[in-house]
Parts: structure tokens; C-alpha cells; sequence
């Protein structure tokens, strides 16, 4: 009877600590909890992203938690208090408003020994940012620019041509990086007088779009074609965003913009979201900037996995983002620029769309 119960009791013992080790470890990694924070569902790019990374931590067997704030700043530390109450061992967050004050709910995260990763938008003001991956947003603006002097012909040419001048939300630290990346582009041309600017609002401050609001930028647009364009034409319009691409676009085409005799302008954009990649195929915006949202999700997936692990995540730029308590490790995607003549190569034969989804 002694023999048979401790061999029953070896058992039993054996079966938990199974029990307990495909709990904890797939393919001989640790699993962990996940907690992700996204900005809001009202932008398809958001939904992409969060969607994008639930799917691949759960593949690899990731517990997760995917939550959208809406754009309403105390949701989101709402949101993100609970994540924490729950044990996640992870945050993934894309902040609202990078200085909306998230240091009390960071450092209580830190305090659980929880890693921090900013996501495409740096967490301004917090030691407690482990890692930021993103794309090379100066770069981003770069491209936008680029695009414009190659479509005005700009160092052929004499112009002069008329452009007006849009710029992200005031709370995103990304913004100023499109910006400056654009203006460093464009700015030359201003001064040699190739490029007009009517309203002579040049400066971020002047163009900034709160939230990347496209009905604040329809708004806009409709006052400064009202102001100074009623019998000048618009060639070129820096958008940094398709939402606020859309919004200008409608108030473009309240004026006569998009007939025969009344071309549209020159209209960049950023993050290739649908509504967009229609207008472009249709000739209503002109570019837009393609952020592959699998590649970015991928980075932060790997960013988790090394610190769960213990090991240090793979960065490729250690000096570049200072969030004004530190700089922070960051891992920096390549954008892409994508017009009527390349999309079907960038984005359908890379599977991000669909002929279908295109209506083609």
C-alpha cells in the first residue's frame, strides 16, 4: 500500500509540474499577459495596428489585452491603470496625447516590474520607457516634400507655384518630426520665392490639426481658399495625414477642384489607408506615405518576447528620441512613398490590400 500511494503521489506531482510548465512556456519561451493600449478605432490605421498585434502575440501563444481609448486621454489611463491591476507583465501603448501626464500610471507599472514599449508615438516625460519602435517619421516628411518638388518640378523650374501647408496635431510628438522632415524640403523653395504660400502660414503652430481631425482641416481649408485663392489657383498642398488629406479634398472639390479645367493639387498624405489608396487610384489625392502596420506590430512583438526573456531588445537608433527624461532605445521602419504608379506593387502584391478591396 505504501509503495502504491507514493507512486500515485510521484504522479500527481509530476502531472502538476507538467501542468505548470505548459502553462507558463511554449517552444521553451515564457508566455506572458499583454497588455495594448491604442489611441482610438475612429482611424483605420489604429484598428490595423491593434488587430495586427493581438493576432501575433496570440500565435505565439501570448495571452493579450487590446484596448481603445477613443481618443478620450482619461480612458486611456483608465484603461492602462487596469491592464496593471490585472498583471499584465507587458503595456504597448500608443498614447493620445504624449504629454497628457501618464507618469503616476507608468511608474506604478515599473513599480510591478512591468515593461513599458511606446508605440509609433513616443511617451513623452516618463523614465519608465523601456523602448519605442516606430517608423523614421522625419523621413516621412521627407518623402512628402520630395514628392512635391518632383511633381512641381521644382529645381527645373521657376515656378512660381501656390501651396498650402498643413501639420499634425499639436500633441504628437511625430508631428514636428513630419514637419521639420518636409519643411527641410520645401522651405528652400519658399525662400527663393518658387514655392507661395498666400496665407503665409508657414509655421507648425499655424497648420498644426488637433487630433488629425480631417473636419478641422476641411475647415481650415475652406477659409484659405476662401481668403486667398478666389481667383488664384492651388498647385500643391503638404498634408501629413490621409484623414486630413480627405477633409482638404472636400473642400477642394467645393470650389470646382477636380474637374476637367480645374485639376486637383498636388495632395500628399501618410499611412496608405483605404479611403485614400481609392483616391489616388480615382486622381483626387496624389500621394500618400505607406507604414506597413504587420512590420510595426512585428517590432513590438519582438521588443516583448526580448524583455520577457530577460535579453535586450534589437534597436537601430539610440540617440535620435529624447522624451525629456531620457532617450529612448527605438527601433525605426522605413516608409514608403506610394502614388497611382507604384501602389499595386507596394500594396497588393505585399498582400496589405486587395484588388477587391479596392474595388478592382
Amino acid at each position: 500500500m505504501f509503495k502504491k500511494s507514493l507512486t500515485i503521489i510521484i504522479a500527481l506531482f509530476l502531472l502538476i509540474l507538467t501542468s505548470g510548465c505548459g502553462v507558463s512556456q511554449t517552444n521553451g519561451e515564457s508566455k506572458g499577459y499583454i497588455g495594448i493600449s491604442m489611441p482610438t478605432k475612429s482611424s483605420e490605421r489604429w484598428v490595423n495596428d491593434g488587430e495586427n498585434m493581438r493576432k501575433q502575440f496570440e500565435e505565439l501563444g501570448y495571452k493579450t489585452d487590446l484596448q481603445y481609448a477613443e481618443d478620450v486621454i482619461e480612458n486611456q489611463t483608465a484603461q492602462i491603470e487596469n491592464m496593471i491591476t490585472k498583471g499584465v507583465d507587458i503595456l504597448v501603448i500608443a498614447p493620445i496625447d504624449d504629454r497628457s501626464g501618464m507618469t503616476g500610471v507608468l511608474e506604478r507599472a515599473h513599480k510591478n516590474g512591468i515593461k513599458i514599449i511606446s508605440y509609433d508615438r513616443l511617451i513623452q516625460h516618463s523614465e519608465y520607457v523601456d523602448y519605442y519602435a516606430t517608423f523614421d517619421n522625419f523621413q516621412v516628411g521627407v518623402l512628402q516634400g520630395q514628392y512635391i518638388e518632383e511633381k512641381l518640378h521644382l529645381k527645373e523650374s521657376d515656378g512660381p507655384y501656390n501651396i498650402e501647408i498643413f501639420a499634425g496635431s499639436p500633441d504628437d510628438n511625430n508631428a514636428y518630426f513630419f514637419f521639420d522632415g518636409a519643411m527641410s524640403i520645401l522651405q528652400p523653395y519658399i525662400d527663393s520665392g518658387k514655392l507661395v504660400v498666400r496665407s503665409n502660414q508657414t509655421k507648425f503652430s499655424q497648420g498644426a490639426t488637433l487630433r488629425w481631425d480631417g473636419a478641422l482641416a476641411q475647415s481650415r481649408m475652406d477659409n484659405l481658399l476662401s481668403a486667398y485663392y478666389s481667383s488664384e489657383r492651388l498647385d500643391a498642398v503638404l498634408s501629413p495625414y490621409d484623414g486630413i488629406s480627405i477633409g482638404v479634398i472636400s473642400s477642394l472639390k467645393g470650389v470646382g477642384y477636380g474637374s476637367a479645367d480645374k485639376p486637383m493639387p498636388i495632395i500628399t498624405g501618410q499611412d496608405a489607408e483605404l479611403a485614400s489608396i481609392k483616391a489616388i487610384i480615382n486622381g483626387t489625392q496624389t500621394q500618400t506615405i505607406f507604414k506597413d502596420t504587420r512590420e510595426l506590430a512585428k517590432k513590438a512583438v519582438d521588443m516583448a518576447r526580448a524583455s520577457l526573456n530577460g535579453e535586450i531588445a534589437e534597436v537601430n537608433d539610440t540617440e535620435t528620441y529624447n522624451n525629456g527624461k531620457k532617450v529612448v532605445p527605438a527601433y525605426l521602419l522605413k516608409p514608403v512613398s506610394v502614388d497611382v504608379e507604384n501602389y499595386q506593387k507596394e500594396l497588393i502584391e505585399t498582400k496589405y490590400y486587395t484588388n477587391e478591396q479596392l474595388g478592382q
